[in-house]
């Protein structure tokens, strides 16, 4: 179990201020500033911490070495100083439960907003639909479209509401396609359990309070992934936001806030 501080490849930032201490991890294919509408709508009661991931923002790439679940983990869990409100998003969120369960003494909250822990609805219909939705990606990637790749990847997790590839910033775009092969790469943990997050009695153990967020409009997998997540994790709260798809923390950043606000009111410091 690596702990990273503060290395000079991973760019850190803080993000509002407040009496809480918060770390928050991005999902994939976006970067620390997708945040910024969170932590402003926390202002006053929050201070996030929040760090680019490898291959994304400014962080150097990945080296492709371990786990990148775990790796991710160790540069959240060299962030931890006194106990701390984790939250995490999509991939984000999967590794925040990865610092939970290895660092439990530094974790007083948990909120995983959009879990992709895929392996846990294997069985599903649900996972059979994300399964050939996703399908055309991978033999874009096969022949060197990571463009096309990305930009499958960013549409199977929009809404109708979102913009459009074309519509997006250049720079947005170029993120994108560079941290796309991240997505890959993340499949051992989000599909196979490589980092030990599901097994028997994991979920079971985790002792801080935990909040699972969804949007009312995401993928159907996920809706699956909350179900089998709020039955195994003893203290564990479930909030669904209105009109809002995968993308909830950056597209409802207040209503995210809000309920992200209910839960550590009652789990006061």
């Amino acid at each position: 179990m690596n702990e990273v501080l503060r290395p000079a490849q991973v760019h850190v930032v803080d993000l509002g201020q407040g009496p809480r201490a918060m770390l928050a991890l991005h999902c994939t294919m976006a970067y620390s500033g997708a945040w910024k509408g969170v932590a402003r709508a926390l202002e006053g009661q929050a201070r996030i911490t929040a760090f680019d991931l490898p291959g994304h923002g400014q962080s150097a790439d990945w080296d492709g070495q371990g786990d990148l679940v775990d790796h991710v983990a160790g540069i959240g869990r060299g962030l931890l100083g006194a106990p701390m409100d984790v939250i995490g998003h999509s991939f984000g969120a999967v590794a925040a439960l990865r610092i939970a369960l290895t660092r439990p003494d530094r974790v007083r909250t948990l909120t995983l907003v959009e879990p992709v822990l895929m392996g846990l609805a294997r069985d599903t219909p649900e996972f059979a639909l994300h399964e050939a939705d996703s399908a055309p990606m991978w033999p874009l990637l096969d022949a060197g479209d990571v463009e096309g790749a990305a930009r499958h990847f960013n549409a199977m997790w929009a809404t109708e509401k979102s913009p459009a590839w074309e519509d997006l910033p250049e720079n947005t775009r170029r993120g994108m396609i560079r941290a796309f092969p991240l997505v890959g790469q993340s499949h051992p943990a989000l599909y196979d359990d490589a980092a030990d997050l599901y097994g028997p009695g994991r979920l079971e153990s985790l002792t801080c309070p935990v909040l699972l967020i969804e949007g009312a409009d995401t993928h159907p997998i996920i809706g699956r992934i909350i179900a089998r997540l709020s039955a195994r994790i003893p203290d564990c709260d479930t909030c669904t936001i209105p009109g809002a798809g995968h993308m909830v923390p950056i597209t409802h950043p207040v209503r995210t806030a809000a309920a992200i606000r209910a839960f550590l009111d009652r789990h006061p410091v």
